[in-house]
């Protein structure tokens, strides 16, 4: 598909020939051609494939003219090569259909000779010996069958008439397998006189004159059925006789068939070469002859695959119209984007600055966490990081090689960088944790979760632990994620037990736990290699409640890292001696509809929910959400009091 249009453009025309004598036909053709093709542009459009013909010259419509003139020269261009080609393939059809029917004629006409020369005779398709064979071979089965039938008859009876000859006690039971009047007759009668005189011996006694001459014309019975039994014999036998030499016959005769056939059947393997080649120059002769007729369709009617989509026109000579549509686009442009940034905002449902948080959970805003990067955390104007021992960041320590692993990771930001913006906002959860328990000595036991996976609970968590133990006082950090101890993989790598064997009894809370001799931080791993199927129901044990309380009279702090609320439902087990929680929520990422759906099947994890922390908040784009964000969240009022993000 080709779209053709033009574009009039006012252009110096090519300077008149000055020679004194007149161009030549050819010269003028050149220096036309050349002006043409100077002022020609033709483009694809875009990825498509439509032409653009544009043609510049002072006279517009005589540019309109040139345009289309091109256009449809095009066209008949292409209807005219078609139409060329289209009839050099059915001359050369022609001459290949002529070819290929000489050739099928010399092919049939040498089937036909072979089969004359070799006395072939065929009848539908088939020779005519083959179909002798196949005929006497049927009838020769038919005449094993009848030979087979004659003989079981004659052998029956002949057994019957021996059996009768040597036993004239016994009945003639062939009278029940041969149908024949006489001897149905006589059996009958047989039969009768048989029972008479077996009841005129009980009657009479056995000695009886009407029971001796029943005997004998019983006698005389058998004798007339064995008289009648050799007859019957004898035209067994003959019948026999018959269908064995018919038999004999026919085996001859297929035996003569069959060598008549053997020079016959050795000829058939040239013969059906002969026929192949025949049949293969059929079919391409009435392939060629199909192609042919197409090939003349088309002759006759000729189709472009090119179209003039839309003519050439008049251009506009104003520029105004112009500039007064490209100011309407911009300022539509303009207006259709603010459009789309406040629609796409109005339907971000995740949570982005503590007034929705607040909102949508009635539930307190305690923090917002920056995002960090995890190969390096923010530091200090003029302050180094703090630099540790050798063995500290190694794990190698005097406490039974159970020292926490200090590799450079974003959960010991807090110590590295204090007065990062980082560390300000785990002081603020700190400190809502101190104003929530109030003066007393333990602050509860205080879990982490969040509703899905890599939220940065656990980051949360081990910051808040190595802040409070910083600060002197005694804090415990608890793995209790059995499902995934990723905070276990971080700060005890090597572990090897944990809580799971504190809570069994098989080892003492001293002997499990790992410590921090820079912070005095002590965190019990979880130490699990196995994916546990009931960890539910080590939570909710009572053995477990006992450890807590025993943690809660030994620390000022014990935080807990727990498992996500809606995959796992181990975090709903906590509540037997979990006080409060800390709900975690990644910023510009988690959706209401998430937090809704975790809290919806975990009251009793909502209603004592401590706060909830805004984790890794990008702070450039936080304070484009605050009419006066540059007071609070960008670097410049932030850094005099030596902070840096």
């Amino acid at each position: 598909m080709a779209d053709f249009g033009d574009k009039a453009a006012p252009a110096p025309e090519p300077a008149t020939h000055s020679a004194v004598e007149p161009l030549s036909e050819s010269e003028a053709t050149k220096v036309a051609l050349g002006v043409l093709s100077g002022n020609l542009s033709v483009n694809r459009v875009g990825s498509s494939y439509n032409l653009s013909i544009q043609y510049r010259s002072k006279n517009p419509q005589r540019a309109a003219q040139i345009a289309n003139a091109i256009a449809e020269s095009y066209i008949a261009e292409q209807l005219e090569g078609k139409y060329d080609s289209t009839r050099r393939a059915t001359q050369w059809l022609e001459k290949r259909i002529e070819e290929l029917n000489r050739k099928q004629k010399l092919a049939d006409e040498a089937v036909v000779d072979f089969k004359k020369n070799n006395n072939m005779i065929t009848a539908d398709g088939k020779l005519v010996n083959e179909q002798q064979i196949a005929d006497l071979n049927s009838q020769l089965a038919t005449a094993h069958k009848q030979t087979s039938e004659a003989k079981a008859r004659l052998d029956r009876i002949e057994a019957v008439i021996r059996d009768d000859s040597l036993n004239a006690t016994t009945g003639p039971t062939v009278a029940d397998t041969l149908n024949n009047p006489v001897i149905t007759q006589l059996r009958t009668r047989y039969l009768d006189l048989f029972n008479r005189e077996a009841s005129w011996s009980r009657k009479y006694g056995a000695n009886h004159l009407a029971v001796v001459n029943l005997r004998d014309q019983i006698r005389e019975i058998r004798v007339s059925i064995l008289e009648e039994l050799k007859r019957l014999r004898e035209s067994y036998l003959s019948t026999y006789e018959i269908a064995r030499q018919e038999e004999q016959d026919l085996e001859k005769g297929l035996a003569d068939a069959v060598s008549r056939s053997q020079p016959i059947n050795q000829a058939q393997v040239p013969l059906r070469d002969l026929e192949s080649n025949a049949q293969n120059y059929r079919t391409m002769f009435e392939n060629f002859r199909q192609r042919y007729a197409e090939s003349l369709q088309q002759q006759s009617f000729p189709i472009s695959d090119a179209r003039i989509i839309t003519r050439a026109s008049l251009p506009l000579n104003k520029s105004g119209p112009k500039l007064l549509i490209v100011v309407i686009a911009a300022v539509g442009g303009f207006g259709f984007g603010v459009a789309v940034g406040l629609l796409r905002e109005q339907l971000n449902c995740s949570f982005c600055t503590i007034e929705q948080v607040e909102s949508a959970l009635q539930t307190p805003c305690i923090s917002i966490v920056p995002s960090l990067k995890s190969d390096k955390g923010p530091t200090l104007k003029g302050s180094p990081k703090l630099m540790l021992p050798f063995d500290q960041v190694f794990g190698i320590g005097s406490n039974n090689q159970r020292t926490i692993s200090r590799d450079p990771d974003i959960f010991w930001a807090v110590l590295n960088s204090p007065f990062s913006r980082f560390a300000e906002a785990i002081r603020s959860i700190k400190l809502a944790v101190d104003l929530n328990n109030g003066a007393g000595n333990s602050r509860g036991i205080i879990g982490f979760t969040s509703s899905l996976p890599q939220e940065g609970k656990s980051t949360i968590a081990a910051s808040l632990a190595l802040l409070v133990a910083q600060a002197g006082a005694g804090v415990i950090l608890v793995d209790c994620d059995l499902r995934n101890p990723s905070l276990s993989r971080r700060l005890a790598p090597n572990a090897e037990h944990g809580i799971l064997d504190v809570i069994a009894g098989r080892m003492t809370l001293e002997d499990a736990v790992w410590t921090d001799q820079s912070s005095n931080l002590t965190f019990l791993p979880a130490a699990t290699n196995n994916r546990l199927i009931h960890s539910c129901d080590i939570l909710s044990a009572d053995a477990t409640r006992k450890l807590f309380e025993n943690l809660q009279s030994r620390y000022d702090y014990v935080l807990v890292d727990l498992t996500p609320l809606m995959p796992i439902v181990d975090t709903r087990a906590t509540t037997g001696f979990v006080d409060s929680y800390v709900f975690v929520i990644e910023w510009d990422r988690t959706t209401s509809d998430a937090v809704k759906h975790a809290f919806r099947d975990a009251h009793n994890i909502s209603e004592n929910l401590l706060g909830i922390v805004l984790n890794k908040a990008d702070i450039n784009q936080l304070s484009r959400y605050y009419p006066t964000g540059d007071k609070y969240y960008r670097n410049k009022h932030y850094g005099q009091y030596g902070f840096t993000g």
